[in-house]
């Protein structure tokens, strides 16, 4: 339950953080079971939400959401509840189900982003707009020598002429609309390096090199597996937790942890 407050609003559809708390409860499975975490041997899974998940205690969500504390913890503990033991499972197996905030159409394939390609982790159709999801559109603006000296920092062999048009070029997209590769100061870096040199939401994004450099930015989140946002779209038009969790989780099925454990 501490698991779903913290990485869930409550806001959401009821449906919607029923396929959180089956996607939250897989992940701790697979950690237990498939592929244990050597970051921290001595636990299966940490609070980190940068490692494994995020989460918050009572006393924490009362201070969130104070007078709303009551309604909130018994709808976070319906999903929880209602779904109690179910995991997701691929070829007899707990799933990596890694979920994310929102994505700019499409989900993400899983070796787009890591190393591995999982036949479950495969870009989706997702359908979050500007209208439905908080801050889905945001923009970074860097000074042109803020730009320069972040990319140098990082790749000293860039090369940045007088004439700033020549900056940002070859720019490639993979079929989920994300930033493949893109090259800078002539270097060709992967949308995802470029994502973490500046800490951008996505890397769905776009370079605009002027007097300044802009890069707008689409969705938040790794993009891989369940959207939280699609997921709640998809719950207020009358999907069922199962039916996003199989939609996001390409060939997923619902099991029971006691399988596993």
């Amino acid at each position: 339950k501490g698991v779903v407050a913290a990485e869930m609003p409550a806001s959401f559809q009821p449906e919607a953080l029923k396929a959180q708390a089956v996607a939250a409860r897989t992940y701790t499975i697979y950690k237990m079971t498939v592929d244990p975490s050597s970051r921290h041997p001595q636990a299966d899974v940490c609070t980190d939400s940068s490692c494994c998940k995020a989460y918050i205690t009572q006393e924490k969500m009362k201070e969130n959401w104070g007078d709303s504390f009551d309604s909130n913890f018994e709808k976070i503990s319906s999903a929880v509840d209602l779904t109690d033991s179910q995991c997701l499972v691929y070829d007899g197996e707990p799933i990596l189900a890694v979920f994310h905030s929102s994505s700019p159409g499409k989900t993400e394939n899983s070796g787009q982003v890591w190393t591995t390609q999982l036949p479950y982790l495969v870009s989706v159709e997702s359908p979050e707009t500007a209208d439905a999801v908080p801050n889905y559109v945001s923009s970074v603006n860097l000074s042109l020598d803020d730009f320069r000296q972040t990319v140098l920092a990082s790749y000293p062999d860039a090369s940045f002429p007088d004439d700033t048009s020549q900056w940002v070029s070859g720019t490639e997209k993979d079929d989920a609309g994300r930033i493949s590769s893109i090259s800078i100061g002539g270097v060709k870096l992967a949308g995802t390096d470029v994502r973490k040199l500046f800490s951008l939401r996505s890397s769905s994004f776009e370079i605009s090199v002027g007097d300044s450099v802009t890069i707008t930015t689409t969705g938040y989140g790794h993009g891989v597996g369940m959207s939280q946002y699609g997921a709640n779209i998809f719950a207020a038009q009358g999907k069922t937790y199962d039916e996003i969790l199989k939609w996001y989780y390409t060939g997923a099925e619902i099991g029971n942890i006691s399988s596993f454990l």
